[in-house]
């Protein structure tokens, strides 16, 4: 039996059909794949070899999966999280930072889970009292200079919805924050972790765990179709107060006293 592993941090989303096409190649009993980037190439490369994926957001809105309780195909596995989530992101913005009147989103548009996350958040915005634009985070200069115009005007905030390119750019993103003043908030731990205020979202490991058991349960020979796609049952608030300190933020106790992790 060999298994194989697709994705991942860094990987480049233009290169996906090759490398997709390359690993189908070398018949393996069951591939790993992470994000939704790798998802598409996978399955126009191979409709047979399973395939259990995590750190994927919608798969049935993007025609991976016919159901979550019933995939019916050769694809399942673990979602980054449901599409309200995306709510919770400006909500919680705007309890941190009660000033902001106005949030770029920075989402991937060529994928159906930006489309999906921006929808939400736009349809919480007017609640909330704050008007809400898209960026784009495929092109490097283009967040740059869309980030530097949208920080010419007072009261803004950011927040980076999950894709492919928004790892990718990781660091240009948190550093733009940081250079503009501009409190955002991270759909995963990792970038608080690194630098950005706030993260509230899917506990990474967790996804990489239940894949496991499910590629295990694969190999003893069971089938991806009678496997039910999966949704976190917890998210992670992570909380950078080293970032809120140059910020000239004051985090409110009640957040605090709901973060899984507090960098100092």
């Amino acid at each position: 039996m060999c298994g194989s592993t697709f994705g991942g941090r860094g990987a480049r989303p233009a290169k996906f059909g090759r490398h997709a096409n390359e690993l189908v190649a070398l018949a393996p009993d069951v591939i790993l794949a992470t994000g939704n980037a790798s998802m598409s190439p996978l399955l126009q490369a191979t409709h047979t070899v399973p395939i259990v994926f995590n750190n994927v957001a919608d798969p049935v809105g993007a025609g991976y999966v016919d159901s979550m309780a019933r995939p019916d195909g050769n694809a399942t596995g673990f979602i980054q999280f449901d599409y309200t989530l995306s709510g919770k992101w400006l909500e919680l913005l705007k309890q941190i930072a009660p000033q902001v009147t106005r949030v770029a989103i920075l989402r991937d548009p060529t994928h159906a889970a930006g489309t999906g996350q921006f929808a939400v958040i736009q349809s919480v915005a007017p609640s909330v009292g704050v008007e809400v634009s898209a960026i784009s985070v495929g092109d490097a200069g283009e967040i740059e200079r869309k980030i530097s115009k949208f920080a010419n005007s007072p009261n803004g905030g950011l927040i980076l919805t999950s894709s492919a390119w928004a790892v990718v750019h990781q660091s240009l993103i948190i550093a733009l924050a940081a250079r503009h003043k501009l409190p955002a908030v991270y759909y995963r731990r990792a970038f608080a972790i690194n630098g950005g205020l706030v993260s509230y979202g899917y506990d990474v490991f967790a996804q990489f765990s239940g894949a496991a058991a499910y590629v295990d349960r694969i190999l003893k020979g069971e089938k991806p179709a009678d496997l039910p796609v999966q949704a976190p049952t917890k998210y992670e608030l992570v909380i950078n107060l080293k970032t809120a300190k140059a910020l000239g933020l004051t985090m409110p106790p009640s957040v605090l006293a709901r973060a899984d992790e507090v960098i100092e």
